[in-house]
């Protein structure tokens, strides 16, 4: 059991449901966290966790509507209500079964999905006041129960269909997918570029935000049922698309390779030392904990520097709260936008917020100018002013004239967004968008190539965890039509 996991020590309570205008009166119980002077020293989950009683006390808050709208705002429909039920009456086990019937990676989803645009802004009591909890007792319950659950996990699954899948990614559509194959009866083999498991869960999402141990005790789920992991193929380089099917024999494919290259911001002196991209940054950061000094790769320029991120989305967040957590003086986060824009999490805002992340809303860069040494020195921004609402549904950000001016930075980090890996193009069968995102039928996620099938951000351009987990398990059920067929 991972170490951040300590809840089946503590007694289970068997509480009776309270009446509705009892409910209504108790108010949402705050998340529990590390206190921000002291978890910028380290890199340990900040949240952490419900108590048993605290977990009861928030699932009474829940109305038990029929119509169960939150359940309608998951993208993987979560029994929500149902499965808060028993966390009330104490049968946590059977709690953890509801969502597992949907939802094969709990305790990730509890962490970093956005609930607040999803599940909980359709509950009833957002309306008037703050909305249950969902997200919070999601994980509560996955933690919980997390060295319980082994016994339950092999009750469903089919017998042996004969049928292969290849999986490309090891991200969250292709774990969802590859899961919902098992269960089917399938052989599945997730094949993995990296040298580790779980795609951005793994390289994208910082330890304090996401602990790997939890991503790995679910993989390691996937692996008792039966889901073979490869790692260290490329697909599009060691293998092509069509050998795995010609030469190694799979019966179908999923492609859920994600968008893992960055975005550039276009503008001079992007070149100097002391540019990152968040996702280079991070990569090292998670996968080579280059946060040690003992790493082989270590990231020891943010020390005592002031450091400026681009961008205003959670990987900007993590990328911002990650460089205090290196030393970093001063970190400032630059958004061409207003803060109502921003598309981070509210929560992760508020904790960057308390540990002593700046803000400079509405100004876009022109320019990064360095010093004599070709280090990074400063940067000359714009104001902007927001406009009309554009294709994303924000106010476009615009330029007012002789509005520049000079900041002094010493560090930059660019995370504006994220493009799909260019090595599946070569496949003359597959057609993308002008993105370079992958056509998929939107009914069944089949791509142009008969027996490939694609989900998550290679689809999207970008999508969240439990959104491209919907994506997977859509593609699941329509991978196994297919080799029904």
């Amino acid at each position: 059991m991972p170490a951040a996991w300590t809840h089946t020590s503590q007694k289970v309570l068997k509480m009776d449901e309270l009446p509705l205008k009892e409910r209504m009166k108790i108010d949402r119980h705050p998340m529990p966290a590390q206190l921000p002077e002291e978890r910028i020293k380290n890199f340990d989950e900040v949240n952490l966790g419900y108590s048993l009683q605290m977990a009861q006390k928030e699932a009474q808050r829940c109305l038990q509507c029929k119509d169960a709208p939150c359940t309608k705002g998951c993208p993987v429909n979560v029994h929500i209500p149902e499965f808060l039920s028993h966390v009330i009456k104490g049968d946590l086990l059977a709690s953890a079964d509801v969502i597992l019937n949907d939802n094969f990676l709990p305790a990730i989803c509890g962490r970093v999905c956005p609930q607040e645009t999803l599940c909980e802004s359709r509950c009833v009591l957002a309306k008037k006041g703050k909305p249950v909890a969902i997200g919070n007792l999601e994980r509560f319950t996955a933690d919980f129960t997390a060295d319980l659950r082994s016994e339950r996990e092999m009750e469903d699954i089919a017998d042996p269909t004969g049928k292969k899948v290849a999986l490309i990614g090891s991200g969250p559509s292709s774990l969802a997918c590859a899961g919902d194959l098992a269960r089917f009866g399938h052989s599945a083999t997730v094949f993995e570029a990296l040298h580790a498991f779980g795609g951005v869960l793994v390289f994208g999402i910082p330890e304090f935000r996401l602990p790997k141990s939890i991503v790995n005790y679910e993989i390691n789920v996937l692996r008792r049922l039966g889901v073979r992991f490869e790692k260290n193929i490329i697909i599009g380089r060691t293998l092509t698309l069509n050998e795995l099917f010609n030469e190694e024999g799979y019966n179908a494919v999923f492609i859920g390779a994600g968008a893992g290259l960055p975005h550039f911001i276009g503008i001079p002196g992007e070149e100097l030392v002391g540019i990152y991209t968040a996702n280079e940054l991070l990569t090292r950061i998670n996968l080579m904990k280059a946060y040690k000094k003992e790493s082989e790769t270590p990231v020891l320029s943010f020390l005592d520097k002031v450091v400026a991120v681009f961008g205003a989305g959670n990987t900007a967040l993590d990328s911002a709260r990650t460089a205090l957590r290196m030393g970093a003086k001063k970190v400032l986060i630059i958004y061409r936008r207003s803060e109502a824009e921003m598309p981070a999490r509210k929560e992760e805002v508020l904790h960057a917020r308390e540990e002593g992340v700046e803000f400079i809303f509405l100004a876009s860069p022109l320019e990064f100018v360095g010093n004599d040494d070709g280090w990074l020195a400063e940067v000359k921004l714009q104001r902007m002013e927001l406009g009309e609402l554009d294709d994303s549904g924000r106010r476009r950000p615009l330029p007012i004239k002789g509005s520049e001016f000079t900041m002094e930075i010493e560090m930059a980090v660019i995370a504006i967004g994220n493009g799909t890996n260019p090595l599946l193009r070569n496949t003359p069968e597959l057609e993308f968008t002008k993105r370079g995102t992958l056509v998929v039928n939107e009914d069944t996620l089949e791509t142009t190539k008969r027996g490939v099938f694609a989900g998550g951000d290679i689809v999207t351009g970008g999508a969240t965890v439990i959104s491209a987990m919907g994506a997977g398990r859509k593609a699941a059920q329509s991978i196994h039509v297919y080799l029904s067929e």
